[in-house]
């Protein structure tokens, strides 16, 4: 209850949001819901698994690519950012982000554009940022391989999601839920 008491009082805001957890915590759903209950609810929503892409493509995909940047960049790419146009993007495993790809980010939530590689030009972008990670962020600033800029930036609201161990009274009731979704 407390999670979506949180999610109502952040989803009607145009603020970014940090949902933490462990894996199988249900961050994308969270992320899902809150755009569900938005006001840009009727736009896109775009989940991206940062850690499930190519390391040489992040940046392309996130921002876009200019034809003739790279080798097999034959068209050009706009890039997610700039595709979920006033809509909402997820972006989990935030974390897994090169400190280049972080600096851009932080460029494209700061002063919402985004240099497509190899562009000369920035674009102007619109997008809700919902963002999760497993890692414990405040660490990796420690360490060096997470931008503290950016952490501040995404770090607006957070949402830290508890693992299932840690919340047993709510099993009796997903236990109904998946038997209903597979009667």
């Amino acid at each position: 209850r407390h999670v979506f008491d949180q999610i109502d009082l952040v989803a009607p805001t145009p603020s970014t949001v940090l949902v933490t957890g462990e894996s199988g915590t249900g961050k994308e759903l969270v992320a899902g819901v809150i755009h569900e209950r938005s006001k840009v609810a009727e736009r896109e929503f775009i989940a991206v698994n940062v850690a499930a892409m190519p390391a040489g493509t992040v940046e392309s995909q996130l921002f876009g690519h200019e034809k003739g940047s790279f080798t097999g960049a034959t068209q050009r790419h706009e890039g997610i950012l700039r595709g979920v146009h006033g809509g909402t993007v997820f972006l989990d495993e935030v974390g897994e982000l090169s400190l280049e790809a972080q600096a851009k980010l932080l460029r494209a939530i700061d002063v919402k554009e985004v240099f497509p590689v190899g562009g000369v030009r920035p674009f102007r972008v619109d997008f809700r940022l919902v963002a999760a990670t497993n890692r414990r962020l405040e660490q990796a600033v420690a360490a060096g391989t997470f931008r503290e800029d950016l952490f501040f930036r995404l770090n607006v609201f957070r949402i830290e999601l508890p693992p299932l161990r840690g919340r047993r009274e709510d099993i009796p009731a997903l236990v109904q839920h998946f038997v209903r979704l597979h009667e």
